[in-house]
């Protein structure tokens, strides 16, 4: 099946390019949606723009889309400018906790082009999500948190099986979905087995806002390497 994925560069689009490959899929195209504004309802803004990297680390072709709508409906239409350009039977996303007011909104633009939407670990708990993503070995770095519990500290942090036992623990204190869902915290997959080629952060400064206790990893200059 050709399909197209809905990818931001972290642990979930990642996980979910790996299920394509091991699932024989076509994977046409990476479609990221790089949002003007922080409080965009569907897509993730931290270290997106680097999902170019990426592409070239799986070695498969990405579409780059600017939105500036915010809300669900009105972002989602912003994939009509892409999937009139490409050929695919299936549009696939990642993740498990997807509200319904966005899958909806995905899928009412993807039935204008008779094309699927495919959402492989739907059935998925996030516990059961997080620790298959690091079995498959992507070196998963948190860049964005907003949640109690989750300080600066947790910026840059690579999300391995120790910080997944803190996770855990912090996730149970504090009542935030583990695997971010929900905006608490995003990432960025830096390395991975289906990556021919790894990315490095060369520069990097945490940014912190004290008032609403949350940040971001602000990437100003990053490498892609050899592995």
């Amino acid at each position: 099946m050709k399909v197209a994925i809905l990818f931001s560069g972290g642990k979930d689009s990642c996980q979910a390019v790996k299920w394509c490959i091991d699932n024989n899929h076509e994977i046409v195209s990476l479609i990221t949606v790089v949002p003007k504004n922080t409080e965009a309802y569907l897509w993730h803004y931290a270290t997106v723009e680097w999902t170019i990297f990426s592409a070239e680390a799986l070695g498969i072709p990405l579409v780059l889309l600017k939105c500036d709508k915010v809300g669900p409906k009105e972002e989602a239409r912003e994939l009509e400018k892409v999937l009139k350009r490409i050929k695919v039977n299936a549009l696939v996303l990642g993740g498990v906790g997807l509200q319904k007011t966005q899958i909806n909104a995905v899928k009412e633009v993807a039935k204008k082009f008779k094309i699927k939407v495919i959402i492989p670990y739907q059935n998925y708990s996030s516990e059961q999500l997080i620790e298959e993503e690091i079995k498959s070995g992507l070196d998963i770095r948190i860049t964005s948190v907003a949640s109690d519990g989750l300080g600066p500290e947790w910026l840059g942090r690579r999300l391995d099986e120790k910080a997944l036992e803190d996770l855990k623990n912090l996730s149970k204190k504090f009542g935030f979905d583990i695997l971010g869902e929900g905006g608490y915290y995003d990432t960025f997959v830096t390395d991975a087995p289906i990556f021919k080629k790894k990315i490095e952060f060369v520069d990097a400064e945490k940014i912190w806002d004290e008032k609403t206790s949350s940040g971001y990893l602000e990437v100003k200059r990053a490498e892609l390497l050899n592995k």
